[in-house]
């Protein structure tokens, strides 16, 4: 382990971590997690005019050298930052302890961190759960959904998008700049109902506080991966269409708290019991994921500290080897 805290920036971070390898980790640490070989999950929020912080946390046992790590990553998340400010919605840092001795090992930026960790996480539920591929539809996009779109791309063979988003300008350039990076026809259109039937996985990643992919959107055997809806007064997929399908949470208390899930419990739609498992659960196979070909699976995907802690520890070792950061005294005395 080095001496000092290594203070890692947004390039650096972007530098060191490539999405397959994201991917990797986070399944990993989802494997992890079943196999009690964690320091469990933990959130914290807090809601201010045009935004919110989050605080995020857990841990990995033997994770880096040998020695278990701990995360705890501090978010801002205020969605009119784009076209407000020109400033990105998520701004953050996510610092990593030694959680054998406490040292202060690294402060990383969180930005891209939280970008890729959130679609890895996508990617791999949709590894699990998603029967097919071939046309995906993702609403709403901003910067997470181009990371969505590359990080599905690396697990499963796209061959035609669709994308929608209630600012025209930003999803025409989604349209073009993602067509020309995957080689793949991304085609603009205007709203859930304009998608091809044949949809088989849907990605929502938007702010929206009233649901707008209904149970008239999705067709038999769909995957749908749940991303915006990261605090309770958010919400994206219609209560009556979780409760039609299989619905498998990242972790199920968060969820039942502040995803899709729930706005479906405060429904009395249901219950927490009726959530056929975490994704940790389907990754170590102790719980079944999709068991028939014509289920619509839903992953409600609120984002944990597990994702981030995954990453960071990568990112971290990464920086160590290739001479990346600054290293800083922070607790010298």
């Amino acid at each position: 382990m080095a001496h000092g805290t290594l203070v890692v920036g947004r390039k650096d971070v972007a530098r060191l971590l490539r999405m397959s390898e994201c991917i990797e980790a986070v399944e990993r640490g989802f494997l992890r997690h079943a196999r009690g070989e964690t320091i469990p999950p933990g959130v914290l929020g807090a809601h201010v005019e045009g935004g919110g912080f989050h605080v995020k946390s857990a841990g990995l046992l033997d994770a880096v050298a040998g020695r278990p790590v701990f995360a705890a990553k501090v978010n801002a998340n205020f969605p009119g930052n784009p076209d407000r400010y020109g400033l990105p919605t998520i701004q953050g840092v996510i610092a990593l302890f030694d959680a054998a001795d406490g040292r202060l090992l690294a402060l990383l930026d969180s930005t891209e961190i939280t970008s890729l960790r959130t679609a890895a996480a996508t990617a791999v539920a949709a590894k699990y759960l998603a029967h097919d591929a071939g046309t995906v539809t993702i609403c709403g996009c901003g910067e997470q959904a181009r990371s969505q779109l590359r990080a599905l791309a690396c697990v499963r063979s796209i061959t035609r998008v669709m994308a929608l988003d209630v600012n025209a300008a930003r999803v025409t350039r989604f349209a073009r700049d993602m067509t020309a990076e995957l080689g793949v026809d991304v085609t603009v259109i205007r709203e859930p109902a304009d998608a091809a039937r044949d949809t088989s996985i849907w990605v929502t990643c938007t702010p929206a506080r009233r649901w707008f992919l209904g149970r008239e959107h999705v067709a038999a055997g769909a995957f749908v991966a749940a991303v915006g809806a990261d605090n309770p007064e958010k919400q994206e997929i219609e209560p009556e269409l979780l409760a039609r399908s299989a619905v498998v949470a990242d972790v199920l208390e968060q969820c039942a708290t502040i995803g899709d899930l729930h706005h479906a419990i405060a429904s009395g739609l249901m219950r927490r019991e009726d959530v056929r498992a975490e994704l940790a659960d389907v990754v170590s196979g102790r719980k079944p994921g999709r068991l028939a070909p014509d289920e619509i699976v839903v992953f409600d995907s609120t984002g944990t500290a597990l994702q981030d802690v995954a990453v960071a520890a990568l990112v971290y070792e990464r920086a160590l080897a290739g001479g990346a950061g600054l290293t800083v005294p922070l607790g010298a005395v």
